[in-house]
């Protein structure tokens, strides 16, 4: 259940009796503002929580204006409210064709398709005329919102409730799911989300708030215009989204404020509006620099909270799982090729159930390339199969989800979330007291509620694993685990690996240069040269190998 903090009911409470002081212009100014606030919380959502740039926010808004103003023009006996929604639930699947292309493309490409989106928006709005606006024909507002004060109290009531569901989504598995496509997509996939879903809702959810945001404006000045909702005035609302860190309610707030008041102080200090621009812009520049906006930074500083657990980490015992010599996964004949480049060339090898099997080789080996095509990252020729069950043709969320999860090199947690957020989200479900135990066990940890942006990286690489095994997978490819990691941690993590396959029933894959680290997880060893298999077999055996070492050192080995 969702519940309100104190700080943001004194907040409602303020806005509430804020109309009972203030003068027929500034309340509708307020109002204005408060429409405004949640345009920039749309802009919050898909910029800040998912990572896509979006400069077409205000075109959604204006088709929610623009079916208002039709269902008013033609008389149609369909109350104020319900107009209202319905213009936000018309914009919804425009914010689906529009999110299409961020399947593609990202950064500056996409904020050049939803720019353009915004340009063809505003010509339409400017050839067709917002309905009613030709005839004069305002958009009337049902008795009981009649009044200035009333109308303002309606829209501070749909901002409280957008601000509840917008923090509900943004702590539930769908919020995860947008930060963790902000941060990685790979390492999103690689988790089982699927990518393409998790963009599109961004874009859906935003524009439908935009869309609530434009019938409300509708309604409050009766008489829309293509000016309303110009290209201009998203390219100032989405910098001053940045600037504060829209995501966050209150920085929406400040936003909406923003848009409105620095053009009217500007105004009684007869300066030129472009000035405002400039703030906008220079404000932008600077929370970019900092790595967010105001709110985002001050969140990042915030000291966080220490979640106790509930059962002692000692007392859980593990689970027993014995080797077999059953095949895990079986990989025939592994070619990937870069045009002309040839990555890998039939690699063959199988891993067994209850096996730590080390996969080394010098630079340029293809060991990356092994990797990304088992995870599914990569196009490859030959067969690899899961279980007795053939990968070819699965994405990678799909090999995700049917059990074969990866690590990266580089640390790919998201910062954001809190440790049991991150969990569950790796794993893909609500987890027991018991696992999460566990799971901070792993990763030498003592509380929930820790943000990861204020933990060391070595404590995340391990956090990112302990992720992984609360997934349930039956493989694990862990690509330079220790990558960053002091020796010492290195060896720790080293053992801990080794125990995964009694201790979780999997089995691993460790890519790794540090050979201390192979010889303390792994039972035998697979090494690449060139593209090439040279070598398998037990680990000490094939680390003692003359090939093995002539690889390394850059040597042929005389017949």
């Amino acid at each position: 259940m969702l519940r309100a903090s104190p700080w943001f009911l004194l907040a409602l409470i303020a806005l509430a009796l804020l109309p009972l002081l203030l003068p027929s212009y500034w309340l509708f100014l307020l109002t204005s503002m408060l429409i405004s606030s949640m345009v920039t919380l749309s802009v919050g959502l898909v910029s800040g929580m998912a990572g896509m740039i979006s400069l077409g926010q205000l075109s959604f808004a204006g088709v929610g204006g623009w079916i208002v103003a039709y269902f008013n023009a033609n008389n149609l006996p369909i109350p104020f409210v319900l107009q209202v929604l319905i213009g936000a639930l018309v914009a919804v699947p425009l914010g689906i064709v529009i999110g299409l292309p961020a399947l593609r493309v990202r950064g500056m490409h996409l904020a050049v398709v939803t720019f353009g989106f915004a340009a063809v928006a505003d010509l339409l709005f400017t050839i067709l005329n917002f309905p009613g606006g030709v005839m004069g024909k305002p958009v009337l507002r049902p008795d009981f919102l009649s009044h200035d004060r009333s109308y303002y109290w309606f829209c501070l009531l749909l901002f409280a409730l957008l601000v509840l569901g917008v923090n509900a989504l943004y702590r539930s598995r769908l919020g995860s799911a947008w930060l963790a496509v902000k941060h990685s997509e790979r390492a999103a996939a690689a988790m089982g989300l699927n990518v393409a879903a998790t963009k599109l809702w961004a874009f859906a959810m935003s524009a439908f708030i935009a869309g609530l945001s434009g019938g409300l404006l509708a309604g409050q000045v009766g008489l829309l215009s293509a000016t309303n909702f110009s290209p201009t005035a998203s390219l100032i609302l989405f910098a001053s989204a940045i600037m504060v860190g829209a995501r966050y309610p209150a920085g929406a707030v400040l936003a909406g404020m923003m848009a409105w008041l620095v053009p009217e102080i500007l105004g009684r200090l007869h300066l030129s509006q472009n000035l405002g621009n400039l703030i906008f812009a220079l404000g932008t520049i600077a929370a970019l620099k900092a790595g967010g906006g105001v709110f985002e930074v001050a969140a990042r500083q915030k000291k966080p909270t220490a979640t106790p657990l509930f059962p002692s980490p000692a007392t859980l015992a593990p689970t027993t799982h014995t080797p077999t010599d059953r095949v895990v996964l079986e990989v025939q004949n592994l070619c990937v090729a870069y045009g002309q480049v040839q990555a890998l060339n039939k690699v063959s090898f199988s891993l067994k159930e209850g096996q730590v099997l080390g996969l080394v080789g010098p630079n340029g080996a293809g060991k990356s390339s092994l990797v990304d095509a088992l995870s599914g990252f990569t196009p490859y020729q030959g067969r690899v199969q899961l279980a007795g069950r053939s990968l070819e043709g699965l994405s990678a969320a799909q090999r995700a989800r049917t059990g074969l999860r990866r690590s990266f090199q580089q640390d790919r947690t998201i910062p954001e979330l809190s440790v049991q957020a991150y969990l569950e989200l790796s794993a893909g479900r609500a987890l027991p007291k018991e696992e999460l135990a566990w799971a901070l066990e792993f990763a030498g940890l003592t509380a929930l509620g820790l943000g990861l942006h204020s933990l060391n990286i070595g404590t995340r690489r391990r956090l990112e694993v302990a992720g992984i095994l609360l997934s349930r997978p039956k493989v694990v490819l862990l690509d330079e685990p220790a990558a960053g990691l002091s020796s010492e941690e290195s060896l720790q993590l080293a053992r801990q690996i080794a125990s995964i396959p009694a201790r979780y029933g999997c089995a691993v894959i460790l890519i790794e240069h540090d050979m201390e680290v192979v010889r303390a997880a792994c039972s035998e060893v697979v090494v690449l040269d060139f593209g090439s298999l040279i070598e398998a077999g037990p680990t000490t055996r094939v680390l003692s190998s003359p090939r093995v070492a002539a690889a390394y050192l850059g040597e042929e080995v005389l017949a």
